[in-house]
């Protein structure tokens, strides 16, 4: 199932994306965020990973067969600071999934918790497990 339902379409670090702020267009860091996804009998559970991310900055839409995330981090809480050590860098987060035809793209949902994004993606009737009573 998870084979033709959801293919990875973006994996590298990118830089200098364009990412719309109301008040401006800035040119900024932009990470790949790691995710999870498992399966179960009635759909497929995506887990990313978005720190430092808040809830109302995060976009999640499907155009076209395409599920994009794209969060963006609120850089003005890290302006005027100097790290004396840090071990990751900060930026926003973009990655976008080719959904098959076996994902009920209507009943998608989503939910966000301690920096994590929890996307469900119910699995379409036909591509659910069916029994056939042996006559």
């Amino acid at each position: 199932m998870s084979n033709t339902s959801l293919q990875q379409s973006k994996q590298d670090i990118q830089t200098g994306k364009q990412s719309d702020n109301a008040a401006t267009t800035r040119s900024d860091l932009t990470f790949v965020p790691k995710v999870d996804i498992l399966e179960t009998k009635d759909a497929l559970i995506l887990y990313a990973d978005l720190p430092g991310v808040n809830k109302k900055n995060v976009k999640v839409s499907v155009d076209k067969g395409i599920l994009t995330l794209d969060a963006q981090v609120d850089l003005q809480r890290y302006e005027g600071l100097k790290p004396i050590y840090a071990e990751y860098r900060i930026g926003n987060y973009f990655r976008s999934f080719q959904l098959g035809e076996k994902v009920d793209n209507q009943k998608i949902s989503a939910e966000m918790k301690d920096g994590v994004l929890t996307l469900t993606l119910p699995k379409a009737e036909e591509a659910k497990e069916r029994i056939i009573q042996i006559q």
